[in-house]
């Protein structure tokens, strides 16, 4: 018998986010996300997605009152698919099936009664660049904001019917791995030009980056599959919240003269100073945050964004800037591997972009789906 409460008070709230130290206390790779950045996931006057849906937290217990799993289910009005489709996140069960079971038919009921004909998860409700997919390869450590569980999941999704919706890709690469004589080539041709220079991210001048990284971004990526244009100012507060944890010696642009034509940007692995907190920010958590961040040598940075005016593409300018900046910050950091968030499989030109770097697949996590019309035809997602 499983018992299922609905989250509604400060205690199931705090169940709801201890359980997974309790599910993964015997696993070293797993570390316990930011109990604030779950919390705001489920915050209307944080989370601008209820504005256009709804979302509601349970809990599944044993005939014991035990907890054996969790979850997140949700309606997003903005989550356009070929048929209404709800989603569900932030599940966490014990090695079990019919508990599993249970749980994912909880999720199609609720969704059912909302008109949907299928349920996406585990997602986020919100953006997919956090809580987005379900590991199936690669069992390490997660990034910061990045999903975790252990391998039996993928049997739990799979047994019950669910299908890869599409896979999300992590690329890697250590930071003193041979660099392609590709890049090397393309720098020295390119420093040769003196109107060709490369500049590092700096703190005290964040106005100008987020002008130039505007104007890079919207020319390589507004027409570019999923992309979509952004507004300086959104990017100016962007920064400012990022700079606390901004490092100066691993974010390049390259300027033509003094117009932007390139930029790469990437930040320290929150992760790896975020695993000292057991999930919390509070005063002496911020505490210790600070303390570990100025005294614990962080060796992963992740790769967020990287592009090239198309003016400038198919021209060698990425592999001078990857050189320019890869020797500077082996020079003064401590980093040894690079990781960049994932990547969807439907999109093979960012996909090329990402191997052209020099990098591997490490790790993939699956966006499954299940439909609730057995007969209908499954389709991946469309490639773009």
């Amino acid at each position: 018998m499983v018992i299922v409460e609905e989250v509604q008070n400060e205690k199931q709230k705090k169940e709801f986010l201890d359980f997974p130290t309790q599910l993964y206390q015997h696993d070293k790779n797993f570390i316990r996300p930011l109990d604030k950045d779950i919390e705001e996931v489920f915050d209307p006057a944080k989370n601008k997605v209820f504005k256009n849906g709804e979302c509601t937290r349970f809990l599944f217990k044993n005939k014991k009152r035990e907890i054996v799993g969790k979850v997140a289910v949700f309606v997003n009005k903005l989550y356009h698919q070929d048929q209404p489709t709800g989603g569900f996140g932030f599940f966490d069960c014990i090695q079990d099936q019919p508990t599993a079971n249970f749980i994912f038919d909880h999720c199609k009921k609720w969704l059912q009664e909302r008109g949907m004909e299928a349920m996406d998860g585990p997602i986020n409700f919100g953006e997919r660049d956090k809580f987005w997919g379900l590991l199936i390869e690669g069992y390490s450590s997660p990034l910061y904001g990045m999903n975790y569980n252990p391998s039996y999941y993928k049997e739990l999704f799979e047994n019950y019917g669910f299908q890869i919706y599409f896979e999300q890709l992590c690329f890697s690469r250590p930071i003193f791995a041979e660099v392609s004589r590709v890049f090397t080539v393309m720098h020295a041709k390119h420093k040769r030009n003196p109107a060709i220079s490369a500049q590092p991210m700096k703190k005290n001048n964040l106005p100008k980056f987020a002008k130039d990284f505007t104007e890079v971004y919207n020319k390589a990526w507004a027409t570019h599959g999923e992309g979509k244009r952004m507004e300086e100012a959104k990017v100016l507060k962007m920064f400012n919240t990022m700079k606390p944890i901004i490092n100066e010696h691993i974010s390049w642009f390259v300027y033509e003269n003094e117009n932007p034509i390139a930029m790469w940007m990437n930040i320290p692995d929150l992760n790896q100073w975020v695993k000292y907190l057991n999930g919390k920010l509070g005063c002496i958590g911020k505490l210790k945050f600070l303390w570990y961040k100025t005294f614990k040598k962080n060796e992963k940075m992740v790769g967020l964004v990287f592009g090239v005016v198309p003016e400038w593409q198919k021209k060698g300018i990425d592999g001078y800037m990857i050189w320019e900046g890869t020797q500077h910050l082996r020079k003064h950091t401590d980093f040894k591997v690079t990781e960049l968030q994932w990547i969807g499989d439907f999109n093979p030109k960012m996909i090329k972009i990402a191997e052209n770097l020099d990098t591997t697949v490490t790790r993939k996590l699956a966006t499954y789906r299940y439909l609730f019309d057995r007969d209908k035809t499954f389709e991946r997602h469309p490639m773009l």
